[in-house]
């Protein structure tokens, strides 16, 4: 298994986390489960390096059981929340848990080489800052309220961020629904379990932080992720990819 990550222009980090690179150059099929990160993707699929698919997920609530066959590669643009409105100008509410088949032209992605990685990334970093400079503005409340939420991993209440953003809470859900087809509530537990899965690797199982006890930080875990703090540590045959692949800090 080959997994590599690269960073995005500085100007697309609010709207971009990274892209990613899988492949699968066992000679047996791979099987992980993917957990929820407060992020969704646009995924492009190759068997033996040969471009067949690109597709869009939409925000995941849950994990996801995955197959990755020998001689399939993954590619993928990890997005941040705030892409939906001024990258792909698409809601991604239809498909939440879910993914959409893209045209095999979109963003002309079937000309791009993906021989030289670097080289793909800064191309596609030049296809979004096209698109995003073609915005009239991008709107603070919403810019701001995202950067609250990833700098504070959704400890916080939604009272909370309504209050330092000027945004009424009715509001903001609203927009949480319409776009995403999740609460903000619900966004800021997916924020509080993934934040934990860095403490959870280390073997610290009790929650860190904002939780009232142990009982209701493995409700949350269990709820969004299917599994206790203890399954997750274990990570029996490498089964959590982003456990598996997440650097020690």
């Amino acid at each position: 298994m080959i997994y590599k990550e690269f960073q995005p222009d500085k100007l697309l980090t609010d709207f971009v986390k990274n892209y990613w690179w899988f492949d699968n150059s066992a000679a047996q099929q791979l099987d992980f489960t993917i957990l929820p990160d407060g992020c969704f993707d646009l995924i492009v699929s190759f068997d033996n390096y040969k471009q067949e698919e690109i597709s869009l997920t939409g925000l995941w609530t849950k994990q996801v059981e995955v197959s990755i066959e020998p001689n399939r590669q993954l590619f993928g643009i990890r997005f941040k929340l705030l892409a939906v409105d001024y990258i792909l100008q698409q809601k991604i509410s239809p498909f939440c848990n879910s993914e959409q088949i893209l045209e095999h032209d979109f963003w002309q992605i079937d000309q791009l080489s993906f021989t030289n990685l670097e080289s793909t990334t800064e191309n596609l970093d030049k296809i979004m800052l096209k698109i995003v400079s073609k915005q009239k503005s991008i709107d603070n409340k919403k810019q701001n309220l995202f950067n609250l939420l990833y700098q504070t991993h959704g400890q916080k209440t939604v009272e909370w961020y309504s209050q330092q953003v000027f945004w009424n809470a009715r509001q903001i859900n609203r927009y949480f629904k319409d776009r995403f087809d999740v609460p903000l509530k619900s966004y800021c537990k997916i924020l509080k379990c993934f934040d934990a899965f860095k403490h959870i690797k280390k073997g610290q199982l009790y929650p860190e932080k904002n939780y009232f006890d142990q009982s209701h930080f493995i409700k949350d875990l269990k709820k969004y992720t299917g599994n206790k703090p203890t399954e997750l540590f274990e990570n029996k045959n490498d089964r959590f990819l982003q456990l598996t692949t997440m650097k020690e800090k």
